[in-house]
């Protein structure tokens, strides 16, 4: 018989407060994510913009707060003058990151419509070039982007019909410039000098600008950590973030391995802390430095590379590009590493799912015709939705399995996060488990809760369940039975490979 998994939850012992850019996500100018993704015009539902109005209902349910753009590798090649002024009169490019032609028809006014058109919850995240540009090209970006007027770049974005700035915030400076794959890659002392005398530029032009340096690409790459110390000690006084990148996948049939793969990202994350308090130490600084986990998500990269080297490709217009088909065991793993992001809320302040529509996302879309959801689009949906206002200190006691990559991994993966204003508790909870259901108990401290108003439930007798363009809704949530409070103990059944969002009131 499974042993009860259990922890305490009482609100005196917190991790931190949820920032709402916990919830970004990522639109790169990669295969169908822009291009028959969000913009599409001639669509059944495209609006006067080009928009499907279909993909904008999905990004609003889906909760995202925050959007990184355009890229991603794509940037290291990218000239923001391209994608501005009539579209008419815009260049093709070649983009050397994915092997495509560019038409810039989507550009920088068109990513602001799409984010106003989402809602005011939606920020920008801009990123810039410093692969094959510098720090000129991304103050005049800057310049063009948010000045009000009365310069020659700001005047020319209003003759571009953008009368008011665009108001953007936060900023990346580059990407994974550590990646030997990256166009324009560096070395950490070039990459710490020049992301230094970039950031040290844009805040002459706005000293409240938020910016992000480039951390290791992975946590695989042999110069991890090293990479981040080097940069570090040239930016700490001039950026907020260092940014972390992490995807994951089943690799060689060991689904134990996969389903525990938020073992290695807490384990990541608490590695940059480190490394950022240790240069922060040796400057005697009192400032903290963030992290950005500004790209993650389920990927299946060795089958993508395995497909490029099948069929190269030869500069095609958005091709159809990790268009990656997720699972329920895909959608488990990925709750579980919004549960690792939302255990670090004290530090990971902002996070990007890579990416929003079609490519490794949550959304798909066929030309001409639907959008739907993919599975993992429910845990993200549930969890920004519910995810706000203080995570609670979960230190779960649970029973335990054994990986070949990670050793003994806990059955349970759980995090909650409490309401300020209404006490209201929602806990987010995996089973690992591939084939038993795990009970649960949850004492409950301190908190004036009366009653379970939730238990939803992403799980399926077939862990390969998924949904297509001809199964759209193969796998829903539902809601689970039995979950109950009482005598201050939540008490519930954890499906097997299940991911489960219950709410207190």
């Amino acid at each position: 018989m499974t042993r009860t998994a259990r922890f305490t939850l009482d609100p005196a012992f917190t991790v931190g407060d949820v920032d709402p850019r916990l919830y970004g996500s990522f639109v790169e100018h990669l295969g169908r994510c822009v291009y028959d993704g969000i913009f599409e015009p001639g669509h059944p539902s495209a609006d006067e913009a080009g928009l499907r109005t279909d993909v904008l209902d999905l990004v609003r349910e889906l909760g995202v707060t925050v959007i990184r753009y355009p890229g991603g590798n794509f940037v290291s090649g990218y000239r923001w003058e391209d994608s501005v002024g009539p579209v008419d009169e815009r260049p093709r490019r070649l983009d050397l990151a994915w092997r495509s032609t560019e038409t810039n028809r989507f550009g920088l006014s068109e990513y602001i419509g799409f984010l106003r058109k989402i809602g005011p919850q939606a920020e920008p995240m801009l990123a810039v070039n410093l692969g094959t540009r510098g720090v000129q090209e991304a103050i005049q970006l800057q310049e063009y982007a948010n000045h009000p007027s009365g310069t020659e770049l700001s005047d020319l974005r209003a003759a571009h019909g953008d009368k008011d700035p665009f108001g953007i915030r936060l900023w990346c400076l580059g990407n994974e410039m550590d990646g030997p794959w990256q166009t324009g890659h560096k070395t950490a002392e070039e990459y710490g000098r020049l992301a230094a005398e970039t950031a040290r530029a844009m805040r002459q032009i706005d000293p409240g600008v938020q910016l992000v340096a480039c951390g290791s690409s992975s946590r695989a790459m042999p110069t991890f950590a090293a990479w981040e110390a080097t940069v570090l000690a040239e930016t700490y006084d001039l950026v907020d973030h260092v940014s972390l990148h992490a995807y994951y996948e089943e690799t060689d049939g060991d689904r134990d391995s996969f389903l525990a793969s938020a073992v290695d990202m807490e384990s990541f994350i608490e590695s940059v802390v480190a490394t950022c308090d240790h240069v922060g130490a040796r400057l005697k600084s009192t400032k903290r430095i963030n992290l950005s986990f500004d790209e993650w998500n389920v990927w299946y990269q060795k089958r993508f590379q395995q497909e490029t080297q099948e069929n190269p490709l030869d500069w095609p217009e958005a091709p159809r590009l990790l268009e990656d088909n997720y699972s329920v065991t895909d959608a488990v793993v990925f709750g579980s590493l919004l549960i690792a992001l939302l255990r670090h809320a004290d530090r990971v302040t902002v996070a990007c799912l890579a990416q929003l529509v079609n490519v490794i996302a949550p959304i798909m879309t066929e030309p001409g015709g639907p959008a739907w959801r993919q599975t993992t689009f429910f845990p993200f949906a549930q969890a920004a939705r519910y995810g706000r206002g203080q995570v609670l200190d979960v230190r779960v006691d649970s029973p335990t399995y054994g990986t070949a990559k990670y050793g003994e991994a806990d059955l349970l993966h759980a995090t909650a996060v409490r309401e300020p204003e209404t006490g209201a508790v929602t806990v987010f909870a995996v089973n690992r488990s591939q084939d038993a259901a795990l009970p649960l108990e949850v004492a409950l401290a301190g908190l004036d809760l009366e009653r379970v108003a939730e238990h939803q439930v992403v799980a399926d007798a077939d862990p390969e369940a998924r949904n297509t363009l001809a199964e759209p809704e193969r796998v829903l949530p539902h809601a689970a039975e039995g979950t109950e409070l009482a005598g201050g103990t939540l008490k519930a059944v954890l499906e097997p490979l299940s991911w489960n969002m219950i709410r207190l009131v």
